[in-house]
């Protein structure tokens, strides 16, 4: 595992790489798999040029974006290494040079060296020894490969360097770069009782590190939002479960529009690891269970078709969760007769303000149904049509249900003209009917609407 100290060296001609102060790293990561890293030290200029090197920085830093800020000092270049050693590498580099083979023998243990120039490494080694040639072969036969240095352009790990010249001293240098591998997402974990009618709400924060490279004792800040890319496909914009935004303004801290979620402790991200946090646990907030059906304009079925289950709470501070919840899963669990917590589905939410209201469906229900006729249909003129919708709704509970029935496709100029329930008007586009059905039991609704089509 590498260590991420990203240790720095200061070399100059004629001179010793002085000693460094322990780096103090900070981490500033972004949803879309975007990081900002800080690594702040100290360093003895020499008053001179001097190459300063930052070792184990992120194997995919955009080289573009480091600078070092310092006073009293100036970047003349920067480079960035990233071919790291490994055998297969090292033999790409060594072609055209001269390497030392030692064999072994294997009935006595005696060694003999030779030495070979390397004429190709392209999915083998070609070797020229004397006056032959040869390919080394990986045929169980004890052979060692001897190489008098390490190809100067290659490094055992990622490295960030810089000439720079600066005024003679120690004092503070700060690397500042961005990269990609380093990424959050929020997941939420909701535990419904329906008999309280209240909800249990855990946010836990999902780190997740490929960029090649471990923080070791990193400061770690979280930055909920969208930072535009250049030339990056952001992630889909989705408000799911989103009924009303709300208003409320929270203590959390902010960066410009977005929201931060700083970590209590310094913490060790390692590569390929992922890392949960909790920033959020609420117990006992208000909460509702019920089930809505939508249906498009003239959808009618041969058979009943199955209502979605649907939970409904606030963020609000007051009877609520009370926080901002950036974008992420929310998972629902239920208690079963014997007291065990069981899955019962998993819906997506975006960014969502404190004070706002969700409805968030976690899958079909069993034994809630609803089926939508076409009943008739009317020419009234060359421009208006008179249409008759009859929802059939079922219930095999043992306990009575309300379901929210949904029309969507009215368009602005339709309207309900006729119907055995009042309805609410969503937008120019839907009306939804709350509708009580009893205990196993059916009820009809109906509607008539007059509309251009």
């Amino acid at each position: 595992m590498l260590r991420r100290s990203i240790t720095l060296t200061v070399a100059a001609a004629a001179l010793a790489t002085p000693a460094l102060a322990e780096p103090g790293v900070t981490i500033t990561i972004y949803a879309d798999n975007q990081a900002l890293v800080q690594d702040t030290r100290a360093i003895t200029f020499t008053g001179q040029r001097q190459r300063v090197e930052f070792k184990n920085v992120s194997a995919q830093i955009r080289p573009e974006t480091a600078s070092l800020n310092a006073g009293d000092m100036a970047i003349i270049e920067q480079n960035f290494d990233y071919d790291l050693l490994s055998p297969a590498k090292i033999m790409e580099n060594a072609v055209g040079q001269t390497i030392t083979l030692v064999r072994t023998n294997p009935a006595t243990g005696a060694e003999t060296r030779e030495q070979a120039v390397v004429l190709a490494a392209n999915g083998g080694v070609v070797l020229q020894i004397g006056s032959r040639i040869e390919v080394l072969r990986d045929d169980g036969l004890p052979v060692r490969v001897i190489f008098d240095k390490v190809p100067p352009n290659m490094r055992a790990e990622p490295t960030l360097s810089m000439l720079v010249q600066g005024a003679a001293g120690t004092r503070e240098a700060s690397l500042r770069y961005l990269t990609p591998g380093l990424g959050w997402r929020a997941d939420y974990v909701a535990l419904f009782d329906e008999a309280k009618g209240q909800i249990d709400v855990q946010g836990w924060v999902t780190l997740t590190n490929n960029s090649g490279t471990t923080y070791d004792n990193a400061q770690t800040v979280l930055v909920a939002g969208t930072p535009r890319l250049i030339g990056q496909r952001n992630s889909p914009r989705y408000n799911g479960g989103l009924v009303e935004a709300g208003t409320e303004t929270g203590s959390r801290e902010r960066l410009g529009d977005y929201y931060l979620y700083p970590l209590a402790e310094r913490t060790t991200i390692a590569n390929m690891q992922t890392k949960q946090v909790s920033f959020l646990d609420v117990h006992g907030a208000p909460a509702s269970h019920g089930y809505e059906a939508s249906f498009g304009w003239l959808q009618t079925a041969d058979q009943p078709l199955s209502a979605a289950t649907v939970y409904q709470f606030s963020n609000s501070a007051q009877g609520g969760l009370g926080d901002q919840l950036p974008a992420g899963i929310v998972r629902f669990y239920i208690k079963d007769s014997r007291g065990q917590a069981q899955f019962i589905g998993e819906h997506a939410i975006g960014h969502t303000p404190m004070g706002s209201k969700l409805s968030i469906s976690t899958g079909d229900a069993f034994d809630v149904k609803v089926q939508p006729v076409v009943e008739d249909r009317q020419r009234l003129s060359s421009s208006r049509w008179k249409t008759t919708m009859r929802y059939t709704l079922s219930n095999a509970l043992p306990k009575p249900v309300t379901v929210r029935v949904v029309q969507r496709g009215l368009w602005g100029d339709t309207k309900v003209s006729a119907e055995s329930r009042k309805s609410e008007r969503l937008d120019a586009d839907s009306v939804a009917w709350n509708v009580p059905v009893p205990a196993n039991g059916k009820v009809d609704l109906n509607a008539t609407f007059d509309s251009r089509y």
